[in-house]
This record gives structure tokens, C-alpha cells and sequence, in this order.
């Protein structure tokens, strides 16, 4: 009798824990690698808290205050889903969202596909998360990897040069990135010749021996995919050892602040970039974001702000349009939905479950010891994405969009 009045009261308790979750908040998990990537994910965080006090404040969304979740992934994927399983266990979240890395970012791919949970992945580029390891609970925000070479080829090939080197970190977003660029601009060009590869780990970069090997090459133009900690050591080397002189670099993400800000003085010239020139873009939308997180924080936004930001206005207005966080529901609300951004308005693709977000390209200036972005323009991530008729090519038969 004692064991079925415990088995009773323990049911009651779980019974009113369920309950009181539901009537209470709506959890948001997220997991990241915010010890290996502080650079970026430091302000990221801080444009997710933005956002959450920003929703609570006005109501929160469909009668329940947003709370926010978060978990360090150290960088390693079996960590990050051990981390998104503790969150859904443990912490019982309604949906989860994060990653970095590409790597990681394909992790929690696949757990949601295995789980049956929504995921949004916010910053990871990988064009897997999509297409080739796209599946029906998976959505993707920043624009790819696909998406900036596609936006900094038609520069690139307006160089006319023939020869080309490339170096990039060797894990999925650099091979990806790298990969792509000489696609499409072999397409764009087709008297090109990459004449050089370095690929080394990420963020063991041995920066004399890699600018040692382009050199050796004698390329016309370089194409750049290393980041953070990396960029910089192969900025000063290259710098040191004249590579950049008398030659051409298109650089993914070099323009972002995280990135471009740690070079000061040793920042480059000329070199042509996606990248977010906080300091200049003058719409209603990002004056609005910019003063708001200012107020907050006292401090300028970073690429990582805008993500986080954004991140979390998407997943409040899928709750929403949902009337729901059940998965199934949000999948279906995530199709065809449209979010207001500090970079105007994006739409979710129902076809490959891919944001249109787009990005700033623009060129490099040392301007007094600090980097800046000149000479830049926004693009929107619609036009540099391909027709759902490729889309049905690329993704998996079993998707189950």
C-alpha cells in the first residue's frame, strides 16, 4: 500500500511539474561553443538575451514569458548531444536551437531528425544542414556557405585572374566553403586555375609554412575561409612575408567585426569580403536594433548579435504562427515564415528549409590602425539560392518535407 501511495504521489508531482511548465514559460534550449569561439558568441548571447527581454517585455508570446536555456558544447559534437539530450530530458525545453561549428551544427542535424525535434541552427554555414543532410525538423538561419560564394564569385571573376589559391580550416564549413568557390567560379570563368591548397586544422593554423605555400605558387589572387584566431596569424605572416602585395583576396567573414576588429592595425587593404558594417548601415529596422542593444549593453553589435537576436525573434514568431511548441506544428509554421530582422524582412523556404537572410559585401580598409568595410551593399540571401526544382536534387528523398 505504501509503495502505490508513493507510485501515486510521485505521478502527482510529475503529474503538476508537466503542468506547471506548460502554463508557465516557454523554454528555449541552445547549445553552443562559447568557451572555443568567444569572439562570436559572446555578443551572439548577448543579442539572444536582447530579443528575450524584448518579447517578455511586450507579453512574451502567446501568453508566456520566454526563458532561455543554454549549454557549452567545448567545440565537440558528441558533447553537443549530450548537452541537446540533458536540455530535452532533463531541463524539458520546447525546442532547441544554437551551434557554431559546422561540424556540430550537423550533429544536432541529425539528432533532430532522430529525436523528432525542431532544431533551429542559427550561425553553422555548412550547406549539409539544407541539402545533402537536410531533413523535415531542421531549419537554418545565417546564409551558407553556398550562399556567400555564390555573392563573392561574381567579384572575384570580375578580377579576371587565372590563377588561384585558396586556404581554408580543414573541417566542414572550410572544405564546403572552399569546395563551392571553385565550383562556381570555374562556371563563372572557366580559364581559372587553382594552383594552390592549404587546409590547415582549425585553429592550429602554422601560419609561415601556409603562406610559405602560397607564395610558392605564385598565385594571381587568393580566396580566404580561415577565421578568429587563424585569420589573424595568417594576416600578420602574409603581411610580414609581402604575400598580399600586387595580389587580389576574396575573404569570407573577414569583414565581421569579430574578425576584422582583433587585426587593428594590421588589417589589409582591398581585400574583398562579406562581412557587417554595423557603423554605417542606416535603414529603420537596424537603427532601431543598434540603439536597443547599445542601451543594454554599451557596446556596438557584432555579426554575432545580429544572429542571436534574430535567432530568437524567428523562433517566437514560429510559436506564434503555430499557436504551439510541438515540433510538428512548428515545422509547419517555420514553412514559408517570415520574420522582421535588423536586415529586414527573411522568409523560411519551405523547399530546403533555408532563411534568405543575405549579407554585406564589401572591401577592407585599414583606416588609422582599425579595420573597416568600405564600398559595401547589402544582398539579399533570395537571390543567391538555388530554384526548388535544384533544391529537389540536393536534398535527401527522405526529408519528408
Amino acid at each position: 500500500m505504501n509503495t502505490m501511495r508513493a507510485a501515486i504521489a510521485a505521478t502527482l508531482t510529475m503529474t503538476f511539474a508537466f503542468a506547471a511548465h506548460a502554463q508557465g514559460v516557454i523554454k528555449i534550449g541552445e547549445v553552443n561553443s562559447y568557451k572555443v569561439q568567444p569572439a562570436f558568441l559572446e555578443p551572439y548571447k548577448k543579442g539572444m538575451e536582447l530579443a528575450v527581454e524584448e518579447l517578455n517585455a511586450a507579453g512574451g508570446v502567446n501568453g508566456k514569458k520566454l526563458q532561455l536555456v543554454t549549454r557549452d558544447d567545448n567545440g565537440n559534437p558528441g558533447d553537443a548531444v549530450r548537452a541537446a539530450e540533458e536540455l530535452l530530458s532533463r531541463e524539458q525545453v520546447d525546442v532547441l536551437t544554437g551551434t557554431f561549428l559546422s561540424n556540430i551544427g550537423l550533429a544536432l542535424t541529425d539528432f533532430a531528425k532522430q529525436k523528432k525535434v525542431f532544431f533551429l541552427a542559427g550561425e553553422p554555414l555548412t550547406d549539409k544542414i539544407v541539402w545533402g543532410s537536410g531533413n523535415k525538423y531542421t531549419f537554418r538561419l545565417r546564409p551558407s556557405t553556398y550562399m556567400q560564394s555564390a555573392m563573392l564569385v561574381p567579384e572575384a571573376a570580375k578580377l579576371k585572374k587565372r590563377r588561384w589559391a585558396i586556404v581554408y580550416p580543414n573541417y566542414e564549413y572550410g572544405v564546403s566553403a572552399a569546395t563551392t568557390f571553385k565550383q562556381l567560379l570555374k562556371a563563372a570563368q572557366p580559364d581559372v586555375e587553382f594552383v594552390a591548397e592549404q587546409a590547415p586544422p582549425l585553429g592550429k593554423v602554422d601560419a609561415g609554412s601556409v603562406v610559405q605555400a602560397l607564395a610558392d605558387a605564385k598565385p594571381d589572387a587568393i580566396f580566404n575561409v580561415l577565421f578568429g584566431a587563424d585569420l589573424a596569424k595568417f594576416v600578420r605572416e602574409g603581411n610580414t612575408r609581402g604575400l598580399f602585395q600586387g595580389r587580389e583576396v576574396v575573404s569570407v567573414l573577414t569583414g565581421e567585426p569579430e574578425y576584422l576588429d582583433p587585426l587593428r592595425d594590421e588589417a589589409p587593404n582591398g581585400w574583398i569580403v562579406t562581412g557587417y558594417p554595423w557603423y554605417g548601415i542606416q535603414t529603420p529596422e537596424h537603427k532601431a536594433f543598434f540603439l536597443a542593444y547599445h542601451a543594454k549593453w554599451k557596446d556596438n553589435p557584432r555579426l554575432g548579435s545580429v544572429v542571436g537576436y534574430t535567432m530568437i525573434k524567428s523562433v517566437a514568431e514560429g510559436i506564434r504562427r503555430a499557436k504551439s511548441t510541438e515540433s510538428e506544428k512548428l515545422v509547419n509554421a517555420f514553412k514559408g515564415l517570415q520574420v522582421d530582422t535588423p536586415f529586414g524582412k527573411i522568409t523560411f523556404r519551405a523547399e530546403d528549409h533555408q532563411s534568405t537572410m543575405g549579407a554585406f559585401i564589401g572591401k577592407t580598409k585599414n583606416d588609422g590602425g582599425k579595420g573597416t568595410m568600405v564600398d559595401y551593399r547589402y544582398l539579399d540571401g533570395a537571390k543567391y539560392l538555388p530554384s526548388t526544382e535544384e533544391v529537389k536534387k540536393l536534398r535527401p528523398s527522405d526529408s519528408s518535407l
